[in-house]
Order: C-alpha cells, then sequence, then structure tokens
C-alpha cells in the first residue's frame, strides 16, 4: 500500500509541476501584435515576455498563461526587434547631454546606432563606450575604429606616404581598438585626409582586424566620376577585402550624379561576383534620393584642403590658385547635377535655409561658385543635393545584402526620418520591396553582418530592444525644408527592457549601451 500511495503522489507531483510549466512570469507582457522576428520570415502572431533587459519567452498567442507586471496590448500594430543603424553621425549627439537622449532616433524606431563611420571612429574604444554608459545615453551604440582619424593622429593631414614607423603606429591603434571591441576600421577615402591614402595602405591597415573577424567599412573613394569613378571604387573595397581577408561592407551605397546613373546594375554584378567567389561583401543604403553633405564636401577638391582649414582658406584667398579652383569646382558642380540641385540647409556660418546655391548667388549678385567660395570662407553650409536617380536607388535597395542606414546628419531629414520614409514610401507607398523586408534588413541582417551578440532578433535570451509601430500611422515629419521633425507612429519602445516610448510619448529615460562586437 506504501508503494501504491508513494506513486500517486509522484504522479499529481508530476502533473502540477506540468500545469505550472505553464505559468510564466513577466515584468512586461506584449500581447496581440504581429511580430516579425528579425529572421527573414513572415509575421505571426505571438506573445513575448520581457524579464530585466532580455527576453524570456516567446511563443504562440494566448497558449500560454502569462501574469506580466505590465501588459502592452500591441493588436493591429507590428512588433520587430528594434532597428539597427550601421551607418550614423550621432556621437557627438550622445556626448551632449541636452542631446543623448537620441530622441530623432528613438521615434523611428531604431534601437542601436553605430558610430566612427567614414573613417572617423576613436581608437579609444573602451574609454569613449564606458564614458557613454556612465553619463547614460537614449540608445545603444557601437563604434567603428576611423583609417582618417588614425592616420591624422600620426601624419596630421599629410598628403604623402606613411613612414614604415608611422604604419607600425597606425596598426598598433587599430589592433588597441579591436581588442577593445571596435566593430571594424571605417574608412572615408573619399574625404581628406582618407583620399591621401592608397589602395595598399590601407589594406596594410585592415589587415590587422582580420584576426576579429571584424568587418572593412567605407564611404567609398569615388561614388561618381571624381577619381578612380564608382565601379572602380567598389572595386577598391572588393580588392581590400580579399588582400586582407576580411568581410567588405559599402556604406551608403550610390550611384550619385548624373555621370553614373545606370551604373547600378554594373556595381551589383561586381559585388554579387565577388559574393559567389567566397568573399563577404554588403551595403547599406538610405531611401532618400538627395545626398547630404556640405558644400565643402561636394564642390571643394580635395588638393584645397591639405594641410588643413588655415592652409584651405588661404588657397582660396590665392588670386593665382583661384582661376582652377573655381573651374574644378565648376566642374563638380555639374557632377552633381548643377546650381539647382544643391539646396543649402544651414551650418555654422551660413544660416540660409531652403534656397538653392542658384537661389542665393542670384540674391548676392555673384556667380554659384563664387558664392559657394563665400560660404565656405563665412564658415560653410550643408547641403542636401539631389543627384541619386530613383532606378538605381530601386535596384541597390531591392538585393537582399543591403541593409537600412541614415547616414544621418543635421540639415539633412534623413537624421530624422530615413526608417520611417524607408517604410512609407518605400514599403507601404511604392512596393519597392515587402514589409518582411523593411525589418529583416533594419535588424537581422545588420546585427549578424556586424557581429552584435544577441541583438537584431525577438527570441528568448536574446536582448530586449523592441519596436511597437502603427502600420497606418508609421511615417516622417521631416522634410528637407524642415528636417528636425520628429517621426510618428512608434507607439511602444524597448532597449534594453526599459521603455523608452510609451503610448507615443518619450519617456526621457536613458536606457542605452555601449556595445562591442560578439567575440563567439
Amino acid at each position: 500500500m506504501k508503494v501504491i500511495w508513494s506513486l500517486l503522489f509522484i504522479l499529481i507531483l508530476a502533473s502540477c509541476s506540468q500545469e505550472n510549466s505553464n505559468d510564466i512570469s513577466a515584468d512586461i507582457l506584449i500581447t496581440g501584435g504581429t511580430v516579425f522576428d528579425g529572421h527573414d520570415s513572415a509575421g505571426e502572431k505571438l506573445d513575448i515576455a520581457i524579464n530585466g533587459d532580455q527576453i524570456t519567452f516567446v511563443g504562440p498567442a494566448g497558449q500560454y498563461k502569462i501574469s506580466a507586471a505590465r501588459t502592452i496590448d500591441a493588436s493591429g500594430m507590428i512588433v520587430a526587434p528594434g532597428f539597427i543603424d550601421p551607418h550614423t553621425h550621432s556621437l557627438d549627439d550622445l556626448q551632449n547631454p541636452d542631446k543623448k537622449l537620441n530622441a530623432n532616433y528613438l521615434m523611428q524606431g531604431v534601437t542601436t546606432v553605430f558610430n566612427g563611420n567614414d573613417g572617423g571612429g576613436p581608437s579609444n574604444i573602451s574609454e569613449t563606450l564606458d564614458k557613454l554608459e556612465e553619463d547614460g545615453i537614449g540608445s545603444n551604440t557601437a563604434l567603428f575604429v576611423g583609417q582618417g582619424n588614425v592616420r591624422q593622429s600620426v601624419m596630421q593631414m599629410r598628403d604623402d606616404e606613411p613612414t614604415y614607423g608611422e604604419m607600425e603606429i597606425m596598426k598598433s591603434h587599430v589592433r588597441k581598438a579591436m581588442e577593445e571591441g571596435a566593430l571594424g576600421l571605417s574608412t572615408g577615402l573619399y574625404y581628406a585626409p582618407g583620399s591621401y591614402s592608397s589602395t595598399e595602405e590601407v589594406a596594410e591597415l585592415a589587415k590587422e582586424i582580420a584576426p576579429y573577424d571584424g568587418i572593412y567599412e567605407s564611404h567609398i573613394r569615388d561614388e561618381s566620376t571624381y577619381n578612380i569613378g564608382l565601379l572602380g571604387a567598389i572595386k577598391e573595397v572588393i580588392d581590400i577585402a580579399r588582400i586582407a581577408g576580411i568581410k567588405g561592407h559599402v556604406g551608403h551605397i550610390k550611384a550619385l550624379g548624373v555621370d553614373v546613373w545606370g551604373q547600378s546594375a554594373q556595381a551589383i554584378k561586381m559585388i554579387e561576383d565577388a559574393q559567389a567567389e567566397g568573399l563577404r561583401i554588403s551595403a547599406d543604403q538610405y531611401p532618400w534620393t538627395a545626398t547630404g553633405t556640405s558644400v565643402i564636401g561636394a564642390l571643394l577638391p580635395r588638393y584645397v584642403q591639405a594641410g588643413g582649414n588655415e592652409a584651405m582658406l588661404a588657397r582660396l584667398k590665392d588670386p593665382e590658385l583661384l582661376p582652377k579652383i573655381k573651374a574644378d569646382m565648376e566642374e563638380n558642380m555639374r557632377k552633381r547635377g548643377g546650381k539647382d540641385a544643391l539646396l543649402l540647409t544651414g551650418g555654422d556660418g551660413n544660416m540660409v535655409v531652403g534656397r538653392t546655391l542658384g537661389e542665393e548667388a542670384d540674391a548676392r549678385g555673384k556667380t554659384p561658385i563664387e558664392t559657394a567660395i563665400e560660404i565656405i570662407i563665412e564658415g560653410g553650409s550643408n547641403i542636401a543635393n539631389f543627384a541619386i536617380n530613383e532606378d538605381d536607388l530601386r535596384a541597390f535597395m531591392q538585393k537582399p545584402w543591403v541593409m537600412t542606414s541614415s547616414d544621418g546628419s543635421y540639415g539633412h531629414p534623413r537624421k530624422f526620418a530615413t526608417f520611417p520614409n524607408k517604410y512609407r514610401t518605400y514599403v507601404v507607398e511604392k512596393k519597392y520591396i515587402s514589409l518582411q523586408d523593411f525589418i529583416h534588413r533594419s535588424t537581422g541582417l545588420t546585427a549578424d553582418t556586424f557581429k552584435l551578440c544577441d541583438r537584431g532578433y525577438i527570441e528568448p535570451d536574446k536582448y530586449a530592444d523592441i519596436v511597437i509601430f502603427d502600420p497606418d500611422e508609421f511615417g516622417p515629419k521631416a522634410d528637407y525644408i524642415n528636417p528636425r521633425e520628429l517621426s510618428v507612429g512608434v507607439k511602444y519602445l524597448l532597449v534594453n527592457g526599459g521603455l523608452a516610448i510609451d503610448d507615443g510619448a518619450l519617456t526621457g529615460e536613458l536606457y542605452g549601451r555601449g556595445l562591442t562586437r560578439c567575440t563567439r
């Protein structure tokens, strides 16, 4: 009899244990929404439980009993991993007490931003990330070490080859940054001082990231016909990846200016041929037909910038050099579509907003190039340059290895509205890509490409970076005339499990962290 009662007791305990296994406790429960988990797969009705900073349960809606301190009803909404922006210029904002919330990115549904692109990343990765976390930041951030920054710290703005000793010092900076968790090496080979570097010099430096499985990310040397041409510049990324034995990534891929419109097909073939060879080549893209840069970046030849700002200003005032400078600037303006394709969007020196360079020239009674030089001497101006053909933009956007980025800069709506604009314009209205494509290429694809641990997916044991948006409302408010308007339609946003947006409103809480490259 004792044996029978013991067996019955064990069966009762097992039954209770089975019932209790279906009971889940959570800090936050998200229910009722259509969940896209970050993989290249369709959305499903799923429940998501979060405890602390992690996702602890994902399962079919209503199948399990979940008790939570806070339940978010996401009925009628899209639930996705927080968007990851692989190309921003938000580090200064994150270091600014008035901007460290990074509200313009949070309101787009972005939970993680990358910084240090275009060759400008710091080499003191640990120190920078530790300081950001200590002061508090609204979004996560990860960093590249910048080739241009490293070169300038060793060689200043010299336009010549590094000595053996200088190269060894630069290599040590890159190694240190990779040991501290940098994503990889970024370059801005269109800009000085990166433009002074040969392919061989960059490849030697890029070899230093190979032992860490880092990625080579590049604002390529030429997106138009300034020097080696768009196709030559993409080939350079592929060559460096091959020589160094690393992943290569083309930052904000585009065919910029009338001379290269239509070359997207050739560029895509080059990249896909390299992929077929076994190389890991990818790209990101911002979904706008206007680029964002400065009058200097768009029009001023690189030789004028050699030696720094004082040397540049002296050359612009040199009557002997000025005719050649003006002629070269005239040609650069032609490549970018002419005076009416350059919209002034303000800056430290010139606060004119909403006039084209041609309109500002008429107002000053000068030629467009004379006006551009005056603006540079006055302190410069940002511009939006309408130099991208829609067919090329669509061709790049539809490739499965092209992810979403903003290249966010003040004076262009992309800093405030890239992800909502891509969704509203190219998913909903023009239907260039599907919702599934948009989410995967803004989340999981980016996390995998750049080796971010436990981000980019809605799965148990991943960090709870989650966006919940209304598919009918999610969209941009910023435009080229008013580029600093916050986007709308994100109803809830979780960063590391904390509500950064609650019922459509910013909470003001700083839940962001400094992220490093995954080492497993």
